[in-house]
């Protein structure tokens, strides 16, 4: 007999940060529209929301999780995984092929208007079901794994760890589990001080990074799974230890740490090993302190739980349906590059407010409802 387990209470100020830093991932994808000198000024490190995101996911699940395993199945598990992360990646893929062809006429996106359309429908069933795709499927022009809706990507790296962590890690102590974070550790120094210990690091354009994991090939899918191991362990291992960092006006002090590392310009100027220093230093003590803080402190008054609720539900949402406009927001920046500042300004903040409803709707009309329907036959069943 299946025995339905309810969700628990949530912690409202992770909720929060996870859309503050969804926020953030929005606003450095419109930023890089534009040259690099612009990139390096405003939003320059907001690719490590995708890092945050996996220390974030590798807390809840073991506060989720980790001692229900008794009164729960893995199948159960993983119906409770898919129910809560499919729907949206389902309607992420939707909202990409809506788009698709609305992003051409650029020669940054130079295969879109040649992509016959079973192609982008046969791209969206293999998103749909989470197969990755070479580059020689690209149909858009950059060569990545999920060409109709860039940030999937993460969604894979984020089922293999659910499946890691119901395969394997759920049965770790708490010190094997420490080692694999310590080794993990050490992978991540690899990446940012480019220590190139398996000869996989070929590229120049990221050295001293963690960007990159969104290509099908050797150099990436490292760096994706680097970029996975070490802050979802850690995240997990944070749990387990019950290390909390009980603190005023959390919520505040949190998000201003998330905004602070995530906005930070690029450091170094030529020196690129700098800011490798300064990424490496964010993953393996930032992302701990905060998500230590955000745990062990509470939001006080209605309004600000609301808020960080609010924030919780467009995360995801906003994070798997932006990108399609910032794809369609590229091109038309490529396409006036002349147009005034003010111009530029207005479209951006257009893309964001259409982003920010588009998510919302998503939320309300979609994805609680359809969560609502598997919880009550499927999950129940």
């Amino acid at each position: 007999m299946n025995h339905y387990l309810e969700s628990k209470s949530r912690y409202e100020i992770l909720d929060g940060l996870r859309g503050v830093a969804a926020l953030v991932v929005v606003f450095y994808h419109l930023i890089e529209c534009y040259p690099a000198q612009y990139v390096g000024l405003f939003f320059a490190h907001g690719y490590l929301a995708v890092d945050f995101f996996f220390a974030l996911s590798g807390f809840v699940i073991g506060y989720a999780y980790d001692d229900r395993w008794n009164r729960m199945s893995m199948k159960d598990f993983f119906k409770r995984r898919i129910t809560r992360l499919h729907p949206m990646v389902i309607f992420g893929v939707l909202v990409g092929v809506c788009f698709f062809y609305y992003t051409g006429g650029t020669d940054l996106f130079n295969k879109v208007d040649g992509a016959a359309w079973w192609m982008v429908l046969v791209q969206a069933l293999l998103l749909m079901l989470m197969i990755p795709l070479p580059s020689s499927m690209d149909i858009r022009g950059w060569g990545e794994l999920t060409s109709i809706n860039g940030p999937i990507w993460t969604l894979m790296f984020e089922y293999v760890a659910n499946i890691f962590y119901a395969l394997v890690l759920r049965h770790l102590p708490k010190l094997a589990l420490g080692v694999l974070v310590a080794l993990s550790a050490i992978l991540t120094a690899d990446l940012t001080l480019r220590l190139n210990l398996f000869g996989l690091l070929v590229s120049e354009w990221n050295s001293y990074s963690v960007i990159g994991g969104f290509v099908f090939d050797a150099e990436h899918l490292y760096i994706g799974y680097v970029r996975l191991l070490y802050p979802f362990l850690m995240g997990l291992l944070l749990c387990r230890l019950g290390w909390r960092i009980r603190m005023q006006r959390g919520f505040l002090t949190t998000s201003l740490l998330v905004l602070a590392m995530l906005c930070v310009p690029t450091l170094g100027g030529g020196e690129k090993i700098v800011d490798g220093i300064y990424q490496l230093l964010c993953i393996l003590f930032m992302f701990p302190l905060i998500l230590a803080i955000g745990a062990g402190s509470t939001v006080k008054g209605s309004k600000s739980a609301s808020f960080c609720k609010f924030l919780g539900d467009i995360s995801f949402p906003l994070y798997i349906t932006h990108y399609p406009l910032i794809y369609m927001h590229t091109s038309w920046a490529q396409r006036y590059p002349d147009a005034p500042l003010g111009t530029h300004i207005m479209v951006g903040l257009g893309t964001l407010a259409i982003a920010l409803f588009i998510a919302w709707a998503a939320f309300k009309l979609y994805d609680e409802p359809v969560r609502e329907w598997l919880k009550e036959h499927w999950l129940k069943k």
